[in-house]
């Protein structure tokens, strides 16, 4: 039996979500990609860990306890970018503010990661929610697309973190294992 892949990411409410699955609608009409992710995977990544086994995701659960200290905070999702070459793009994605906050919260999962052997990222952290995946069709402006969601923001309150175990068959293919509250230390 394979061992279990895990990320630690903030789960979206679901009005955002309904939202994202809108965009993804409309975006299907002129994008071609292989994988449009359910729904109820939608989820802003701060960690992906792998293939962990079971006393060490312990140790991280333990960690992670320390970032019920911070307090929620804001942030926006607000308009389309991609990844990889801009005519065939490997990536459609949601844009999330990259807020103070934000990234001190990804720091300090990281340094939980970093205390229990995970390898550090060595790219910088670029906070979306992927709408699409996998490009699949003819070289396309896709700017011309992009512009469409450019006014479109929403705002979203940043409360607790979770992790996710993957199963890559099912769909939706995440499902949580465990969540921590940012409440300020209260």
């Amino acid at each position: 039996m394979s061992t279990p892949h895990y990320f630690i990411a903030i789960p979206l409410p679901n009005d955002l979500k309904e939202e994202l699955a809108a965009w993804q609608v409309e975006l299907k009409q002129h994008l071609t990609y292989k994988q449009w992710p359910h729904v109820e995977d939608l989820h802003i990544t701060l960690k992906f860990l792998g293939a962990v086994e079971e006393t060490k995701l312990k140790k991280l659960q333990e960690k992670l306890q320390s970032v019920h200290s911070m307090p929620p905070f804001y942030t926006k999702v607000h308009s389309v970018g991609t990844f990889g070459k801009s005519d065939k793009p490997r990536v459609l994605w949601a844009d999330v503010v990259k807020t103070v906050a934000l990234l001190e919260l990804q720091q300090r999962v990281e340094a939980c990661a970093k205390e229990v052997g995970f390898t550090a990222e060595n790219r910088p952290y670029r906070p979306h929610i992927t709408l699409a995946k996998k490009w699949d069709g003819p070289s396309t402006d896709i700017n011309v697309i992009k512009n469409n969601f450019s006014d479109q923001q929403f705002d979203l309150v940043v409360d607790t973190i979770v992790i996710y175990q993957i199963y890559p068959s099912n769909s939706p293919k995440y499902k949580i294992v465990n969540t921590f509250s940012l409440d300020g230390g209260e």
